[in-house]
């Protein structure tokens, strides 16, 4: 059998030595010609194989080159080096893949975050995205694992939609009509989709919402967890054309329930991760501090960041409402002496990114949930409360990235929601089938969205969303 292999963070987990073992991974450096540090994936750490002077071919050694794929059997040894227990004698060393030294693209040198991404490919073989995309698997774990506990059921639902639940608008059109000027049109000159595959305008989804609220008005808890596009034309280190959302729907939760719930679910992942994701959490951590040396004074975080992990989750998140934030920025120093760039002025208006970290960072200085806010900007879908000007909504706001949950009580009374579509020009006859919940048995229901890339940005650290999904899709780019 080929593949008898022992996984590097397995081997480094004991101190047991004084036998064979076979290791297979990618060579890190190899140094006075008789060194290699060996990385399988497994873990951030290397395994140290010596080949021993005199033992080895001269040609083979050679092609011993950073990025070459090899195999090394030997007798696993105590280690004299430092920060490791044990090292691999190495018997044998085969090499399963060349890797030219001139041209790959990693070499054992510190790169730009830049430069990687536009190596993407080969990006997950340095440190940085080894931690990175580990930390991003125990995450998506945690999800399924905190709700699967809970009783909830995993919901898939579809990434091909005729409906934008959020009613943004910014949709990616999926469609087998010919785009060179052929397709079918109707008398005033429109595309007529009815002679597309589906036989109406489809589009790639904004949210599982919708279809996620059908299912909780017969299995009571479900949750949804996969891809979502937007077709926002934005450069920015926040956005992404495609990310994954994290979206439960729960029947007899009101705005309270839904609160606790996304704060429960958030400090068991980031928990989760610290508890499976020690080493690379304190690489990532110091990864930060060296980075934030680099910052004026006035800019570095005051945290971080397994400090900063920790206070989350050994912290009661800050609740208020929408009405009680607009208080506190209005009458900030930062508001007065005009250091926002969009300046709070009226009860309405439609926080910003730098309004939520204000409230974060500055102000509260730890996560807060925000409620009840005014329903001309937020979704049709949202319960109106009784003062007629707000909905029970709710945000979280996490330190250094501004909102990373939105959610609310769902409106579950037919004539408010039939309304409220109407005054947001909404067309209820495309959206039947969810008003259909409405009018045979419903019951009061919360749910909420978690963006999957926003949540990894906050427990790894990384400044840019583009950095925390393997593929980035942002405008102009879809490389890889």
């Amino acid at each position: 059998m080929f593949n008898n292999r022992i996984r590097i963070k397995d081997l480094l987990a004991t101190d047991k030595v004084n036998y064979s073992a076979t290791v297979m991974g990618w060579v890190r450096t190899f140094r006075n010609n008789q060194f290699i540090a060996l990385n399988d994936g497994s873990t951030i750490n290397n395994i140290q194989i010596v080949a021993t002077l005199g033992e080895f071919d001269e040609a083979l050694l050679k092609r011993l080159t950073t990025g070459a794929c090899i195999k090394a059997t030997g007798e696993v040894i105590p280690s004299l080096g430092k920060g490791q227990k044990v090292e691999l004698k190495a018997t044998s060393i085969e090499i399963l893949g060349d890797s030219d030294a001139e041209t790959f693209p990693m070499q054992p040198k510190k790169h730009s975050l830049e430069f990687l991404r536009e190596n993407a490919h080969m990006r997950f073989r340095t440190n940085t995205f080894g931690s990175v995309f580990r930390v991003r698997h125990t995450l998506a774990f945690a999800v399924h694992h905190f709700f699967n506990d809970k009783g909830f059921l995993y919901l898939h639902t579809p990434i091909i939609t005729a409906s934008d639940a959020e009613g943004a608008g910014e949709m990616f059109k999926v469609t087998t009509l010919p785009l060179d000027g052929t397709a079918p049109t109707n008398e005033d000159g429109s595309i007529n989709f009815k002679e597309d595959f589906f036989g109406r305008s489809t589009n790639l989804t904004v949210s599982g919402q919708l279809e996620g609220e059908l299912a909780a008005m017969a299995f009571s808890d479900i949750y949804t967890f996969g891809p979502t596009f937007r077709a926002e034309n934005s450069n920015t280190t926040r956005h992404l054309a495609e990310f994954w959302m994290i979206e439960p729907e729960m029947a007899f939760y009101d705005l309270e329930d839904n609160a606790n719930l996304a704060e429960e679910f958030i400090k068991y992942i980031i928990r989760y991760a610290m508890d499976n994701n020690a080493d690379d959490l304190e690489f990532l951590n110091q990864r930060l501090a060296d980075e934030e040396k680099q910052k004026p004074q006035t800019e570095r975080s005051e945290m971080g960041l397994l400090e900063k992990l920790n206070f989350v989750v050994d912290n009661d998140f800050e609740r208020l409402t929408y009405t009680e934030a607009i208080d506190i920025l209005k009458n900030s120093n930062h508001n007065k002496k005009k250091k926002f760039q969009y300046l709070i002025e009226d009860w309405g208006t439609d926080l910003q990114s730098e309004h939520e970290r204000y409230l974060v960072e500055k102000h509260f200085k730890k996560p807060v949930i925000l409620t009840d806010y005014p329903k001309e900007i937020k979704s049709f879908y949202m319960r109106q409360n009784d003062d007629g000007k707000t909905v029970a909504a709710m945000d979280i706001l996490a330190p250094g990235i501004g909102e990373i949950v939105g959610g609310s009580q769902r409106e579950e009374r037919l004539d408010k929601l039939t309304q409220r579509m109407k005054e947001m020009h909404v067309p209820a006859d495309e959206l039947w089938w969810y008003l259909d919940t409405r009018k045979f048995g419903a019951c009061p229901h919360a749910g909420f969205g978690l963006g999957f890339e926003r949540l990894v940005q906050f427990v790894t650290g990384m400044g840019n969303i583009r950095d925390v999904i393997p593929f980035p899709r942002y405008p102009k780019s879809a490389e890889f």
